[in-house]
């Protein structure tokens, strides 16, 4: 059974960068074949796929969040990370790492695999 958790700050003041990190159990993200993503869902609106990191250490970006959007891992411990950086009030949501097939923009979590619990993400002064 994967299991995919969340972690990092749940305050992050404007102009500052959102660095969260997926610790993956139970499976490697270095198998072949899966992508692990980024997905967000802002107060009141749908889920948002932000970007994903291959199997193969490839990373990609959605085109709106591109230049803001770091995707990044550590094999050594199962983890991958996102930094997001300049946010703003519009960047609050709650924030889920997922894990699924190798296909880019996927926003409905029940088309991965498995996901997280997810983690609430404020950005406010």
């Amino acid at each position: 059974q994967v299991q995919l958790q969340e972690s990092g700050p749940g305050l992050v003041k404007p102009s500052q960068t959102l660095s969260l990190t997926c610790t993956v159990s139970g499976g490697s993200i270095t198998k072949n074949y899966y992508y692990w993503s980024w997905i967000r869902q802002p107060p009141g609106k749908g889920l948002e796929w932000m970007g994903a990191i291959a199997y193969s250490g490839s990373s990609y970006y959605s085109p709106s969040l591109k230049s803001r959007t770091s995707i990044s891992r550590d094999t050594s411990k199962n983890q991958f990370t996102l930094q997001l950086s300049s946010v703003t009030p519009e960047d609050t949501a709650v924030y889920y790492c997922a894990r699924g097939p190798p296909v880019l923009g996927i926003a409905t979590l029940e088309e991965y695999d498995y996901w997280g619990q997810g983690t609430q993400v404020t950005v406010s002064s």
